[in-house]
């Protein structure tokens, strides 16, 4: 799962579980670690696709919305450079599902007359995938060995990570934060959408879409810096309930030398030392 953070005086990380390794990136570069079949461990670096930045980063929604597509566009550009390297979507029961809660939402939308159940069920569905795709497998532990690495930087700098494995595998900074607001978001923007404009575009529902994930970064960038808010609470205890019981498990010293070696390639691109 990606994160989205504001910016601080040290470079912010951010990550994603592969299946068989760790994605890093920071604001400039992206690094990645796997390891092979016959045990060994490869390392691939590059840089960051930039997206956001300028002038729209000061605009509300919009920012959002670039500093989310900015993370994802980090993913396909990694998994070409990283020979062997698998992404956690690379599943039959991954696509399985998603034929399935395509399908879900398709029987719902033709059965039911109401607008908000149909919205509620298909967004519930749409998660279908990303749960099989982090439980089936191994995905489920590289994203413990990301939140162990990236809390061990954020705690103690670069010479912290040697201890990453001391660290809880739950992260507030954890994608999983995005899933109740996300969810949220679209289902009242797109009941909106459907209600008041029957006959909408492709392109207005697409922009109903990108307003809704604007939305939810933007609350999540504000539960990030106030987490004592009520809603971060809220936000950070759901988030922190998907990964202690879904979305993480605890990784073995190999999966963590494995993190360690994306976390050394993604601080010497970003010029962090142990000094910091």
């Amino acid at each position: 799962m990606n994160r989205v953070s504001d910016e601080t005086t040290e470079p912010h990380l951010g990550g994603m579980a592969l299946a068989n390794g760790l994605l890093v990136h920071g604001p400039t570069h992206w690094a990645a670690a796997i390891r092979t079949s016959d045990g060994h461990i490869t390392v691939s670096s590059g840089e960051k696709p930039h997206l956001a930045g300028g002038p729209a980063n000061r605009i509300p929604l919009v920012r959002g919305l670039l500093k989310m597509a900015e993370a994802v566009a980090v993913v396909p550009a990694a998994r070409m450079r990283t020979p062997g390297a698998r992404l956690a979507m690379e599943n039959i029961n991954v696509i399985g599902a998603m034929l399935g809660s395509a399908a879900l939402t398709a029987v719902v939308r033709r059965t039911s007359r109401s607008v908000i159940a149909q919205e509620v069920v298909g967004a519930a569905a749409g998660l279908l995938p990303a749960l099989i795709a982090i439980r089936d497998g191994e995905a489920a532990t590289w994203h413990g060995v990301e939140h162990k690495s990236i809390a061990a930087y954020e705690h103690g700098g670069a010479r912290e990570v040697v201890n990453a494995a001391m660290h809880p595998k739950e992260h507030m900074r954890c994608g999983s934060n995005l899933v109740a607001p996300l969810m949220i978001s679209t289902v009242v923007i797109n009941s909106a959408v459907r209600k008041f404009i029957p006959h909408a575009s492709t392109a207005v529902r697409a922009a109903g879409s990108a307003l809704a994930v604007g939305a939810t970064v933007e609350l999540f960038g504000f539960a990030t810096r106030n987490p004592g808010h009520a809603v971060a609470r809220m936000l950070h205890g759901v988030g922190h309930k998907i990964q202690a019981t879904v979305a993480t498990k605890e990784p073995g010293p190999d999966d963590m030398a494995v993190g360690r070696a994306a976390m050394d390639e993604i601080l010497r691109l970003e010029g962090v030392t142990a000094a910091h």
